[in-house]
């Protein structure tokens, strides 16, 4: 705001301090997905060939999740206006008013600075330059185009939340291969079904705020459909590292029947009526779809785990 000096007739900015707490902007990193980024990173780093030193692997880490955080950040302050609309984001901190848009822009650019920077002078620039793009894949290519003009959002922008395994592989062997594809390939079919079991029974909040969400546009049935088609690709990636020998064949039964339950319960948000308002086996979906991902990928470290005690 700009106030008039009462000496001089000047304006000059009324500047005050901001009110936001640590959990404030904490919060704005997106802690849940967060998470669940870093755990699938850190089973890049674990699966990939070749030996890697403790401290540069905690390093690395470190870096994925600040990206990912950053990456967040950029996320909440582009979508504040959507998300104070939104019944599922009023409550963050942009749109509650605790931390100011201009806080989160310059949060979000000096973690990504800092993560890209620090990943490629301790670890390597080829992981570097992955995490750089994945940064920009999902605050600029996702978040400022694809979420806002086209209904196949989540199938493209999917990709951002796939890299990171692909950077912790990349961490250890400064380059991609076929397995890290592969568990790229499980996050990436994983994403829609997931996402679009969220869209389902948040129809209205998406709606609202004019996002063109699979269900909204093309309907309950065509998103119900395309959700088993990706549900049955995602089983099928899912049992695939067992098929290079990144994985033994009991991590292959494990994979196959999450895989089948995968389908499942696919099959029940399939078989619910259209305009079913409670929408509990979407809800059920959204949650098993959590628990698959990362079962599948902490079933690939202990197994690989195992492997090494025994061999």
């Amino acid at each position: 705001m700009t106030v008039l000096d009462s000496e001089t007739g000047l304006g000059h900015a009324d500047i005050g301090l901001s009110e936001a707490t640590a959990r404030d902007y904490f919060a704005l990193l997106k802690p849940r997905v967060m998470s669940l980024v870093v755990f699938t990173a850190f089973a890049g780093l674990f699966l990939a060939p070749g030996p890697i030193n403790p401290v540069m692997g905690a390093i690395a880490i470190l870096c994925i999740a600040t990206g990912a955080g950053a990456a967040g950040a950029l996320n909440m302050w582009y979508d504040s206006d959507i998300d104070a609309v939104m019944s599922r984001t009023a409550r963050r901190p942009i749109p509650a008013g605790r931390v100011a848009r201009q806080e989160a822009l310059a949060f979000g650019i000096a973690l990504s600075c800092f993560s890209v920077a620090t990943l490629g002078l301790a670890v390597n620039w080829f992981a570097a330059g992955l995490l750089a793009f994945t940064i920009l894949y999902y605050a600029v290519f996702y978040t400022m185009w694809l979420k806002r003009s086209t209904p196949q959002n989540i199938v493209i922008g999917g990709a951002a939340g796939a890299f990171p395994p692909m950077v912790g592989w990349a961490a250890v062997t400064g380059g991609i291969s076929l397995d890290s594809i592969i568990l790229f390939s499980i996050t990436f079919l994983w994403t829609p079904p997931h996402f679009w079991a969220l869209a389902l029974f948040k129809m209205r909040d998406y709606d609202d705020v004019g996002i063109p969400m699979m269900p909204n546009v093309a309907g309950e049935q065509s998103t119900k459909n395309q959700m088993l088609a990706y549900a049955a690709l995602t089983a099928i990636a899912g049992v695939a590292p067992a098929l290079t020998g990144l994985a033994s064949p009991f991590y292959a039964v494990f994979a196959g029947g999450m895989g089948a339950y995968f389908i499942y319960a696919a099959l029940k948000v399939r078989a619910m009526p259209e305009g079913d308002e409670r929408m509990l086996p979407a809800k059920k979906m959204f949650g098993f779809s959590i628990l698959y991902l990362f079962s599948i990928f902490a079933a690939l470290i202990v197994d690989r785990a195992v492997f090494m005690l025994v061999g």
